[in-house]
C-alpha cells in the first residue's frame, strides 16, 4: 500500500479492510514525513535536491509576483501544500507550484478541489509519477493547465486541457506562456 523510494514501515500507516490507505492515514503521517495519497496508496516523497527546490521556488516567485502585480483573483502556493484533488478525501497530492483562482477552494488544510494551474518539477526518482500518474489525475480532476518541467531533459511540457489534449513541448531557452494567467511567460533557463 505504500510506494516510493523510501517507503514507510508498513506498521506506520493503517489500512482499511480492502487493504488501502485513507485520508486519515495521510493526515496522521509522522511529523515532517511527506507522502501523497493516490488510489489508496501512500506514495512516499523524498526531499527534493537543491536544484529542484531552487527551480520550484523561482517559478513560484515569478507566478506569484505576476498575480500580485496584475491583481489577478488567484493565489499561488508552493509545496508542501496539500491538495485534496477531488474534494472527497480520496486523493491528496502536493504539486511543486499551484495556482487557485477560486479562493473558495482554499482551507486551513490546503486546497479542496482541483487547482487551476499546476507545475511539477521532475525529479529522476519520481518521473513516472509526474509524466503518467499525475498527468492522468490532473486531467481527470479538472486542472485547467499542467506544466511538467524537466531539468534533466531541459524541456517543459504544457497541457492546456481546455484547449487540446496534445502537449506543447518547449526547450528551456524559449518562453513558456500560461493560459491561466494571461500575459505571464517565463524562460526556464533564466530560473535555473
Amino acid at each position: 500500500m505504500i510506494r516510493g523510494n523510501n517507503a514507510l514501515d508498513a506498521g506506520e500507516a493503517a489500512v482499511d479492510a480492502k487493504g488501502t490507505c485513507t485520508a486519515e492515514d495521510y493526515w496522521n503521517l509522522p511529523e515532517g514525513h511527506r507522502a501523497e495519497l493516490i488510489d489508496g496508496e501512500l506514495w512516499d516523497m523524498t526531499s527534493p535536491n537543491r536544484a529542484h527546490q531552487r527551480l520550484a521556488g523561482e517559478m513560484f516567485r515569478a507566478v506569484s509576483d505576476y498575480i500580485d502585480s496584475h491583481k489577478l483573483p488567484c493565489e499561488a502556493d508552493i509545496a508542501p501544500f496539500a491538495v485534496n484533488l477531488f474534494a472527497n478525501d480520496t486523493t491528496f497530492v502536493e504539486p511543486d507550484v499551484l495556482v487557485v483562482c477560486d479562493k473558495g477552494k482554499l482551507s486551513d488544510r490546503g486546497c479542496e478541489g482541483a487547482p487551476d494551474f499546476v507545475v511539477e518539477v521532475v525529479s529522476p526518482s519520481d518521473a513516472r509519477r509526474d509524466y503518467v500518474v499525475k498527468l492522468n489525475l490532473y486531467s481527470t480532476a479538472g486542472v485547467r493547465e499542467y506544466w511538467i518541467v524537466d531539468p534533466q531533459l531541459r524541456r517543459t511540457m504544457v497541457y492546456r486541457y481546455e484547449e487540446d489534449a496534445a502537449p506543447q513541448i518547449l526547450p528551456f531557452d524559449l518562453p513558456v506562456e500560461s493560459g491561466i494567467c494571461p500575459g505571464f511567460a517565463v524562460v526556464m533557463a533564466e530560473l535555473v
